[in-house]
C-alpha cells in the first residue's frame, strides 16, 4: 500500500511525496545519513555511467532490440516471400531501364524459391499482414499501462517479450498453413508486444530522476532502432543463403534469451533491487522525492479529456506514427521496387537510415538532458523545439523522393537525413507524457500507443492501396509521402501550441478525481 515520507528538500523546508513500501525502506531504513562521505558517493552516482539504472536502460534496450527485430523481420522477409513476378507486375513496366537489376531479381528469386517457398500475395494482402500487428494490439494498451503502473512491470514485460519470441520462431509454420493464420499470430504477437513498449514506461517513474529522464529512456528506445538496423542488415543476407525462414527463428530465438535476462536482473523500484548500492539509491529517491509518482487505483478520467497539453501529445503520437510506420514497413519494399535491388542489397541499404536514427535518438536524449541541468532552454521549450526538428526536417528529406528516384545515392542520403531528423522526437513530444503527469504514466504510455497502433493499423494499408492502383507506381509514392508529410505538419503545430511541461493539477494527489 503507499505511505508518504518526508525527505529534506533545503535547510527549513520539507516536501511530502507519495511512495510505495520499498521506496519507504530506501529512505528511512536503508540510507545513512553520514554526511560529506554520503555526498561525494552521490555525486559520483549522478555523473557516472556504470550505475544500476543505466545497466536498466541497456537491458531494456535489449529487450526493445528483440522486440523491434520481431516486428520488422516481416518486412524484410516479405521481399523473399512473395511471388514478384504476379505481385508487383504492375509496377514492373515502368521500370525497364534496370535490365540488369531485373535480372539480377529473377536470379535471387530463383535462389529464394530454392530455399524456402514462395506465395502469391498481393499488394492489398501484404498490407494487410503489415498492419495487423496493430488491429489487435491497440485492445490491450491502456489495460497494460495501468496493471504494469499498479502492480510492476517486471512480469507484464517479462511476459510479453516471451509471447512475442516463442510466436516468431512458429512463424514460418504459420505462412504454410495459410494467410487467416499468419494474421492471427500477427495480432497475438502485436498484444504482446505492446506489453513490453508499453510497461517498461511504469519502470522509469522509478528508476529516472528528472534530469536524466531524456537520457535514460532513449538508451532504453535506442534498441528499436538497433534492433531495425540489425535485422534489415542480415535479414536479406539471410533469405538469399539459408532461407528467409530462419530470420525468425534467429531473432526469436535471441528474444527467448532476454528473458533469461530481464527475470533474474530487472527490478521495479530501487528499493527492492538486491545489488543496487546505498548511494545510487538515496540519490534517485531524493531526485524523485518532490514527484508524485505512486499510481492509484483511480483515474482522473474527466480531467484527462478536459487537458489540452494531454491532446497536444495524443495528436502528435498519432501524426507522428503515422510516417514512421510507413517507414518502418515500406522502407524494403521502396527500396527492392525503386532501386531494383537484391533482398540482400535492399536489406543493406534499408539498415543505413536505422542505425543513423539509433545514433541519433541517444544522442537527442544527451543533447536533451545537457540543455536542461545547465538551464540553457526551458524543458517546455526543449520538448517543442526538438519536435519540431524532428517533424519538419523528417518530411523535407521524405517529400523530394519520387523525384529522386533515379538516383540511388539521392535516395538513400534522403532517407538517412529524414531518419536522423525523426530521432529528435524521442527527446520531445514522445516523452512528454512523462513531465506532466508522472504518477499516470503507464497509463498514459498505454493510452498514446492506442492512437500511434491506430495510425499504424491504418497507414499501411492506405500505403499498399496507393501503390497498387494503375501502372503509375511513382504517383503512388508521392501521394503517399505528401499525405504523410501534411499530417506529420499538422500535428506539429497542434503540439507547438498547445504543449506544456510541468505536472498538471489532475495529476497530483490533492487534485485526484475518481472514476
Amino acid at each position: 500500500m503507499p505511505s508518504f515520507i518526508k525527505v529534506k528538500a533545503s535547510p527549513g523546508e520539507e516536501s511530502t511525496a507519495m511512495a510505495t513500501g520499498a521506496d519507504f525502506k530506501a529512505a528511512g531504513e536503508n540510507i545513512p545519513n553520514d554526511g560529506d562521505s554520503h555526498l561525494a558517493e552521490e555525486r559520483s552516482c549522478r555523473k557516472g555511467f556504470c550505475t544500476v539504472r543505466h545497466g536498466l536502460a541497456i537491458i531494456l534496450q535489449l529487450c526493445n532490440f528483440s522486440i523491434y527485430t520481431q516486428q520488422m523481420n516481416l518486412s524484410i522477409a516479405i521481399t523473399a516471400m512473395v511471388n514478384h513476378t504476379e505481385a508487383s507486375q504492375p509496377n514492373s513496366s515502368t521500370e525497364q531501364p534496370f535490365v540488369d537489376a531485373q535480372g539480377n531479381w529473377n536470379e535471387t528469386l530463383k535462389e529464394a524459391k530454392a530455399l524456402a517457398p514462395v506465395y502469391n500475395w498481393s499488394p492489398e494482402i501484404q498490407g494487410v499482414l503489415l498492419s495487423c500487428l496493430n488491429y489487435g494490439s491497440f485492445l490491450a494498451l491502456i489495460p497494460t499501462g495501468y496493471v504494469a503502473g499498479i502492480f510492476g512491470a517486471k512480469y507484464v514485460v517479462g511476459f510479453g517479450l516471451f509471447v512475442s519470441s516463442v510466436l516468431t520462431l512458429f512463424f514460418p509454420l504459420a505462412a504454410d498453413v495459410g494467410v487467416a493464420l499468419l494474421i492471427v499470430f500477427r495480432v497475438i504477437q502485436g498484444i504482446a508486444q505492446v506489453m513490453v513498449l508499453t510497461g517498461q514506461y511504469s519502470i522509469w517513474v522509478k528508476w529516472a530522476p528528472p534530469l536524466e529522464r531524456s537520457q535514460l529512456t532513449t538508451i532504453a528506445g535506442s534498441g528499436s532502432m538497433l534492433g531495425t538496423f540489425i535485422v534489415l542488415l542480415v535479414g536479406g543476407l539471410l533469405c538469399q543463403t539459408i532461407g528467409w525462414p530462419y530470420i525468425f527463428y534467429i531473432f526469436g530465438g535471441i528474444g527467448c534469451a532476454c528473458c533469461l535476462l530481464w527475470f533474474p536482473l530487472v527490478y521495479n523500484d530501487p528499493g527492492s533491487h538486491p545489488f543496487i548500492s546505498t548511494s545510487e539509491k538515496r540519490f534517485i529517491v531524493r531526485s524523485l522525492s518532490q514527484q508524485d509518482c505512486s499510481p492509484g487505483w483511480s483515474l482522473p478520467i474527466k480531467a484527462m479529456i478536459k487537458c489540452l497539453p494531454l491532446w497536444a501529445i495524443i495528436v502528435s503520437y498519432f501524426c507522428e506514427y503515422w510516417l514512421f510506420n510507413i517507414i518502418m514497413a515500406y522502407t524494403p519494399t521502396y527500396i527492392s521496387s525503386v532501386l531494383q535491388a537484391s533482398p540482400k542489397d535492399s536489406g543493406i541499404l534499408s539498415a543505413l537510415p536505422f542505425v543513423v536514427g539509433c545514433i541519433c535518438i541517444v544522442l537527442g536524449g544527451l543533447l536533451a538532458d545537457f540543455l536542461l541541468s545547465r538551464k540553457i532552454l526551458r524543458l517546455v521549450t526543449i520538448r517543442k523545439v526538438f519536435t519540431a526538428i524532428g517533424v519538419f526536417f523528417s518530411c523535407m528529406f521524405l517529400v523530394p523522393l519520387p523525384w529522386v528516384r533515379s538516383s540511388q545515392g539521392a535516395t538513400m542520403t534522403f532517407l538517412v537525413l529524414s531518419a536522423a531528423s525523426s530521432s529528435f522526437c524521442e527527446s520531445g513530444a514522445l516523452i512528454n507524457f512523462l513531465d506532466i503527469a508522472p504518477r499516470y504514466a503507464g497509463f498514459l504510455k498505454g493510452l498514446l500507443q492506442v492512437f500511434s497502433h491506430i495510425a499504424g493499423a491504418i497507414s499501411p494499408t492506405v500505403t499498399g492501396v496507393l501503390i497498387s492502383q494503375g501502372s503509375d507506381s511513382e504517383a503512388g509514392w508521392r501521394n503517399v509521402f505528401l499525405i504523410a508529410a501534411a499530417i506529420d505538419i499538422v500535428g506539429l503545430i497542434f503540439y507547438l501550441i498547445f504543449a506544456k511541461a510541468e505536472v498538471q493539477d489532475w495529476a497530483k494527489d490533492q487534485a485526484l478525481t475518481h472514476l
